[in-house]
């Protein structure tokens, strides 16, 4: 059977004209909020060369602030305004990525709710459940996307685990996963006093160790178990260094169970070296990811392991901002890692976590 020359002719000029309509879209606006998280400062930098996005402004009132990432990053004064509804007054942006302490999350989704504006917030979505619950239904009612960006999710060797443990099923069904997240500690490692503040405060950043790191363990576990809520949260935290962090947690021991499956995550301020990595077991191997870029694996009938290093990700997925300016195109639909679905789990075991610390019971779901 031929085929048509017309039809030839029209699917080269859909294909032409769809590459074209790619390249001039005009780049997403979107405005920064908050430059009290030090993430700020490597958020900033990923702008540079880009023409998929556009900052078009600054929601920040601290001078000081202001005044270091103006001379730091090169900013323009007209860049800054005092809050959102000054922002959305003067400024036509799309979306809003979030640079705020973690209990500021929810109003300034309510307010970008209000506006129609989808939310980038950096990891965890929310300080305790009820907030979380709160930015859902805001996001719901103004018909927003809100993703939530942890540093893992861009990993290469993460989405290869993924993809060895959940798509080829090379280890069968997974038993346990064990989670090492953290560094010596946030003073330590010369975080500044603005983000200090509130990360060691018990109700801005919702406790100390335990939501700074084990909210990373929760997304990753979350997304390998499809969205699953665990049977079980049970968890013990200590207060290592008072002196240096007198109102939270240092050091926190989480276990998730889940029907076939346990969870342990290790978030610390008190390893001697920062880490963010994953171990996960199944019936007939494991795949290890102890950097970035890296896998350690042995499956079924392998006499010893083998060490794989994984491609670059590419596209929406390579990293947070690619990915939030196809979330607000509507390109794609946020999934897994980023999704609000699987934060909002995150965030219940978070504090079925501290519930579990406080009383030194099991907390059964």
């Amino acid at each position: 059977m031929k085929t048509s020359p017309y039809l030839f002719v029209a699917a080269i000029w859909l294909t032409v004209t769809g590459a074209v309509a790619q390249e001039t879209k005009p780049p997403v606006r979107f405005a920064m909020v908050g430059l009290t998280h030090d993430h700020a400062l490597g958020f900033i930098p990923r702008l540079a060369g880009r023409t998929d996005v556009q900052l078009a402004g600054i929601v920040e009132t601290n001078a000081v602030l202001i005044a270091r990432y103006s001379q730091r990053f090169n900013l323009n004064s007209n860049l800054f305004y005092p809050s959102l509804e000054a922002l959305f007054a003067k400024t036509k942006v799309q979306a809003v990525a979030t640079f705020t302490s973690t209990f500021d999350h929810e109003r300034v989704v309510e307010t970008c709710a209000a506006h129609g504006v989808d939310v980038m917030v950096e990891k965890p979505l929310a300080t305790n459940l009820k907030q979380a619950r709160a930015i859902a239904a805001a996001a719901g009612k103004g018909k927003i996307q809100v993703i939530v960006n942890y540093e893992t999710s861009w990993y290469p060797g993460n989405q290869a685990a993924y993809a060895l443990v959940h798509d080829q099923h090379e280890i069968g069904s997974i038993r346990k996963i064990v989670v090492h997240d953290g560094h010596r500690g946030p003073r330590e490692i010369g975080c500044s006093e603005e983000f200090l503040a509130w990360l060691t405060d018990p109700v801005l950043n919702g406790g100390g160790a335990l939501n700074d790191f084990g909210c990373y363990g929760a997304d990753l576990a979350t997304w390998l178990f499809d969205g699953q809520r665990p049977t079980s949260v049970f968890a013990i935290t200590q207060q290592i260094k008072p002196d240096i962090y007198p109102k939270v947690e240092d050091e926190a021991t989480i276990v998730v169970t889940y029907p076939k499956a346990q969870v342990i995550l290790q978030p610390s301020w008190n390893w001697p070296f920062d880490r963010k990595d994953m171990e996960i077991y199944g019936q007939t191997g494991y795949v290890l990811v102890p950097q970035a870029n890296l896998l350690r694996v042995r499956t079924a009938g392998m006499h010893e392991e083998k060490e794989i290093t994984p491609a670059a990700l590419a596209g929406a997925k390579a990293d947070p901002v690619s990915y939030f300016a196809a979330v607000v195109r509507r390109d794609i639909v946020p999934t897994g890692l980023a999704s609000l679905e699987v934060n909002l789990i995150v965030v219940e075991i978070l504090d079925a976590a501290h519930q579990s610390a406080r009383t030194g019971k099991k907390i059964s779901f």
